[in-house]
């Protein structure tokens, strides 16, 4: 990222080795050991600055990132049948993960999925990609999707995410 982000140091007595951090708001809490020297502290930071940011680079790909990781899925497990035309992150999806528009070959992400893990993603673009294949999600459909290695995982994890945001999960 480009800016430097407010960062908040929290020394504990209990952590002995291990350094941590998250993003709070607009804030990079970073957790140290109450013993870490000033000097360790600065390198510290910095470094955990530069692992959440790729992180957060990982889970939240651009516009164009996404494209990309829609054609090698595509590529992988489809065999090159489901190139979309376009692919972007929305706003506006409220009830779903994401959407397809066979006829434009559009593919809409619902930003809500921004930040989950990276198999979460993918297993949604290829749900979305299928729709170019076969638009009805009957057995062929489901049948295609499979392909995805990590799909009932993924499939698991976002039952469980919308269990714990209380609120119901998109049909399937």
């Amino acid at each position: 990222m480009t800016s430097v982000p407010n960062v908040e140091v929290r020394r504990s007595k209990r952590r002995r080795r291990t350094v941590s951090a998250y993003r709070d708001g607009d804030t990079v809490v970073v957790m140290i050991p109450a013993s870490m020297s000033r000097r360790d502290e600065a390198a510290w930071v910095q470094k955990m600055i530069e692992r959440l940011e790729r992180s957060e680079r990982r889970t939240h790909p651009t516009d164009a990132e996404l494209h990309s990781r829609a054609k090698h899925l595509n590529d992988e497990y489809l065999g090159g049948l489901a190139v979309p035309e376009s692919v972007r992150w929305v706003d506006n999806q409220k009830s779903r993960w994401g959407s397809c528009s066979p006829s434009d070959r559009a593919i809409r992400i619902s930003s809500r999925v921004q930040g989950m893990p990276t198999w979460v993603i993918d297993y949604v673009l290829m749900h979305e990609l299928v729709h170019l294949i076969e638009p009805h999600h009957n057995d062929e459909f489901w049948a295609w999707v499979d392909r995805y290695p990590k799909a009932e995982r993924a499939k698991g994890f976002l039952i469980g995410w919308s269990h714990a945001a209380d609120v119901e999960p998109p049909a399937t």
